[in-house]
């Protein structure tokens, strides 16, 4: 039986000790374009956490594929620590599987830096490149290097607080005074962090793209949010700066850029990368 429109199919590939698993969205007859490929950030939740909104509305008219990379609930590993070249052999393993190259590519905060590797590691697989409130390295900044250490300590001794400033930087502080206590409470996880994204943490304090960035030849919109209290929005200036010939864009609006302005950002991201 075939998938109703906007349906995903779920897929597997092996990827040195990793059985990862992404999702194909499409919405019955994409066109002839490049796939949009949305790479997640921090979190064992993943792409469902990331991108379950969005993925339905860029499917129109192109295939959308969403990986969950180790450190997820859906992605099995043995559970050792995470590089950034590893998960960017994932997202290659996946296009490759997939056989939707050369794709348009999208990284979100984590996902940031392992789709600017992949740009840079394997540029035949790479059409246009988005990077979204990500950073090309920890060391050197102490407001990042306190912040994923703070993480990891709460995480360890203290899960509710660890949902609770997870959220207060994730989002503007006029994004959570509009919608309210009730819809903030509901915003906090209320599931402590898994191992898995406790990893995910462990790569963000290690992250140094630096020397691959010179390399990246894709076209590239860089977005920056201005008003991010987890990846300050100087960090995106710093992406657009490194990489030769990009364009950048910032949305008024914290970490989740998506999530408190939907609407702009799908608008973003759909004039950098339009579908035929």
């Amino acid at each position: 039986m075939s998938a109703s429109p906007h349906t995903p199919t779920t897929h597997t590939v092996t990827v040195a000790d990793a059985l990862v698993s992404y999702d194909r969205h499409s919405s019955g007859r994409p066109g002839p374009g490049p796939a949009l490929v949305l790479v997640h950030g921090t979190g064992s939740g993943g792409s469902a956490v990331n991108w379950g909104a969005l993925a339905p509305r860029f499917a129109a008219g192109r295939t959308v594929l969403t990986p969950d990379l180790s450190g997820t609930e859906r992605t099995a590993d043995d559970g050792g620590p995470l590089t950034v070249e590893g998960l960017a052999a994932q997202v290659v393993a996946v296009i490759e599987d997939a056989g939707t190259g050369p794709v348009d590519l999208l990284g979100f905060s984590m996902g940031a830096p392992v789709c600017a590797a992949v740009a840079a590691l394997r540029p035949d697989l790479v059409h246009r490149l988005v990077l979204v409130a990500g950073w090309a390295h920890t060391d050197g900044d102490e407001y990042l290097r306190n912040q994923f250490t703070l993480w990891q300590q709460l995480g360890a001794s203290d899960p509710a607080a660890f949902g609770r400033i997870i959220t207060m930087t994730g989002f503007s502080r006029g994004f959570l005074n509009t919608i309210g206590r009730e819809q903030v409470e509901l915003l906090i996880p209320n599931l402590p962090p898994t191992p898995g994204t406790l990893r995910h943490v462990g790569l963000d304090s290690r992250v140094d793209i630096r020397a691959l960035l010179p390399r990246v030849r894709a076209t590239t919109l860089v977005i920056g949010c201005t008003q991010d209290a987890t990846i300050p929005v100087e960090h995106s200036r710093g992406l657009h700066a490194a990489i030769a010939g990009s364009s950048y864009a910032e949305i008024d609006a914290g970490h989740v850029a998506f999530f408190e302005r939907e609407d702009e950002f799908v608008k973003l991201v759909d004039d950098f990368t339009p579908a035929p």
